[in-house]
């Protein structure tokens, strides 16, 4: 009875990670990353953005989930931009594998007051896998035999629109539905979702400090559940680069919007590395699964880029 709870919950967690074809977002948006949501944002900046992303759950206990991203979006050609995205993801016995090629392309509305449109479209694959070569197979089953594993890709769909400090994206994810051949037809298929990121920029003493606060929506269309995100970040400039200070807190929509969790963020820039840091911190009934919450750490690097419009 063990066994078969185990293999259960690791079904459960698997398969629903798994849904996504890109794992959900702690706080790498962020972290000076928003490429990591959206295509739109793939060669949009001055300069060729390097991350990578390191998550730690459940901190203390054996076998817990972590993560690793790694992302990089530079200008091609003259206004257009593209970018991958690789991860890794291992909780237990399950783990998945994936990746991500986007393409954008910016348009120029008006210079003078910095109005700009973007377009992106991603291609994103995984590998999603159920280890089940420790497995006591005392009763004989012949489910317990071999590894499971499934293989699917799907597209996204991004619209970026900026005017001056203001930004706003729209985004389909997951357009197609789900090929459903390693599991039984109960898997869902039907994994669109469709989220909202949009903020601003309030610049203070001559640009000297910024506060940015900003909003991340997302609804899932296969039963209208939906999380939001409010965040806020502070930044102060430097000689050779900047340092800030954030504070994000998510909610599940059709929870009385309560919130789930807390999460501080800091960083820093100096010249062209990067370093972030993010500490998520469930405040809801999942506390008492917490361990220690979930760290993340993000290194950066960015390149100066000779190609693309200078726009932004």
């Amino acid at each position: 009875m063990k066994k078969i709870l185990i293999i259960a919950l690791l079904l459960i967690t698997g398969l629903s990670k798994a849904q996504e074809f890109k794992l959900a977002p702690y706080t790498q948006y962020l972290v000076e990353n928003p490429f990591i949501i959206s295509p739109a944002y793939a060669g949009e900046g001055k300069m060729n953005r390097l991350r990578f992303s390191g998550a730690f759950q459940w901190v203390g206990l054996e076998d817990a989930p972590n993560t690793q991203t790694l992302s990089y979006d530079t200008h091609v050609l003259e206004r257009s931009g593209v970018g991958g995205v690789l991860y890794r993801d291992k909780n237990g016995n399950t783990s998945q594998i994936g990746g991500q090629l986007s393409f954008a392309h910016h348009l120029t509305i008006n210079d003078a007051n910095a109005q700009y449109i973007s377009f992106g479209l991603s291609y994103k694959f995984t590998q999603f896998k159920i280890d089940v070569s420790d497995f006591e197979n005392v009763g004989g089953d012949p489910s317990i035999g071999g590894d499971i594993s499934s293989f699917n890709s799907n597209f996204d769909a991004a619209f970026l629109y900026k005017l001056e400090r203001f930004y706003i994206s729209f985004n389909a994810a997951n357009i197609l539905n789900k090929s459903v051949k390693a599991f039984d037809d109960t898997e869902p298929k039907k994994l669109r979702n469709y989220y909202v990121y949009t903020g601003y920029i309030f610049e203070l003493e001559d640009g000297l400090y910024e506060i940015e606060p900003s909003i991340y929506f997302k609804l899932f269309e296969s039963d209208s559940r939906s999380i939001t995100d409010l965040n806020v970040k502070g930044k102060r400039m430097t000689d050779d680069g900047y340092y800030w200070a954030g504070f994000s807190t998510r909610f599940i929509n059709d929870q009385s919007f309560e919130p789930l969790a807390i999460v501080p963020m800091l960083g820093l820039k100096k010249q062209d590395f990067y370093v972030g840091y993010a500490f998520q911190y469930n405040i809801n009934e999942a506390n008492e699964l917490n361990h220690g919450g979930t760290h993340m750490l993000t290194l950066g690097y960015d390149f100066e880029s000779s190609r693309g419009n200078s726009r932004w």
